[in-house]
């Protein structure tokens, strides 16, 4: 099966290990995976911000550089949630509105794509740790995903799982509201990481690094020991 990638600008440019833990999974499932080197961003920030005309610039670009994909896979439900829901609103009138469905239907978050499309859930992955999992909001509310990532993590050798209460309840982080409402963000961030410390856990584990940089960035300065961890990164453990 091919599959295209998408890498995210932040995971791009802080997180590239992921990106290529991502990559690592998808050939152990035995996915032919490619990479268009031409690819930017996916739009969001500019369509976030109010700039629709920029953001559809931006998405046309996507639009073209995934055209041929078979299947697009990004380990960000955040961008694929943007894809799915927002790129018909953008181009709703528009000639292309036809490929711009055809594109975000073949877009697929990391865990969904492994459960939903390739049905496997296993991948000999080893971590000795106690760990508790973060719903991100594009994740539970924009994609449906809720048991894909639980299920995968059920079969990695060694970790111990725990909910955490308040699981649905957003971490403050919500991209440029963390900028413009910074108290209200950081508050936020707080519950999540009391509920998160409340289950004993050494791990916070989610789909979306953009939740985990918020989060990590507030426990890193209360110097709290918990530690941030995408799912990509964790499937790529001890192989």
């Amino acid at each position: 099966m091919k599959v295209q990638i998408f890498i995210p600008c932040f995971v791009d440019q802080l997180y590239p290990q992921t990106a290529f833990n991502m990559v690592k999974v998808l050939e152990k499932a035995g996915c032919e995976v490619q990479y268009n080197p031409n690819q930017t961003c996916c739009g969001q920030p500019a369509f976030n911000a109010g700039f629709l005309d920029e953001a559809r610039a931006v998405c046309n670009k996507f639009i073209q550089d995934f055209d041929t994909a078979d299947y697009i896979v990004a380990p960000s439900a955040s961008c694929v949630g943007f894809v799915r829901n927002y790129y018909t609103k953008l181009f709703e009138n528009a000639a292309n509105h036809h490929q711009v469905k055809n594109v975000a239907s073949r877009t697929f978050e990391f865990s969904e794509f492994l459960i939903d499309i390739l049905k496997i859930e296993k991948f000999d992955s080893v971590m000795n740790a106690k760990a508790t999992y973060h719903d991100s909001c594009a994740a539970l509310r924009e994609c449906k995903i809720k048991e894909a990532p639980r299920r995968l993590l059920s079969h990695v050798a060694g970790l111990e799982m725990v909910e955490m209460n308040e699981l649905e309840t957003c971490c403050g982080f919500g991209g440029t509201f963390a900028v413009k409402f910074d108290a209200i963000s950081t508050g936020m961030a707080d519950q999540k990481v009391t509920n998160a410390m409340a289950t004993k856990a050494e791990y916070i584990i989610s789909t979306d690094l953009s939740c985990l940089m918020h989060i990590d960035g507030y426990v890193k300065g209360k110097n709290l020991p918990l530690k941030t961890m995408h799912i990509a990164d964790v499937l790529a453990s001890g192989w």
